[in-house]
């Protein structure tokens, strides 16, 4: 019985992890254990893109491209990045559709 019980309390810790990992509170993505969204393939970020914040995934390799440098700057300029709002770019999402489109 001892087996079974300690059973129970090994899938209750486990649950309340997912659920913790997985909350309504952080905008229903899941995070690994390193806390980085599981979404998110290796060599890439997040940003935000216009009015709406519409989330993009981009590769890291964008970091070093001039234009993408350009919206990182302006990012700095309008929002900073010290703040809560994620990596925020400060443009239409056409035209970061467009740019990323050429630099990819």
């Amino acid at each position: 019985m001892a087996v079974k019980r300690s059973s129970k309390l090994t899938q209750t810790a486990m649950l309340k992890q997912i659920l913790k990992r997985c909350s309504s509170l952080a905008k229903n993505q899941c995070y690994d254990e390193d806390g980085l969204p599981v979404d998110v393939p290796k060599g890439h970020f997040p940003v935000y893109v216009g009015e709406k914040r519409s989330r993009y995934i981009v590769p890291i390799s964008f970091l070093t491209h001039p234009k993408f440098k350009s919206l990182l700057q302006q990012a700095e300029e309008e929002f900073g990045f010290n703040h809560d709002m994620g990596l925020t770019i400060p443009c239409e999402e056409v035209v970061f559709r467009s740019l990323t489109s050429m630099i990819g």
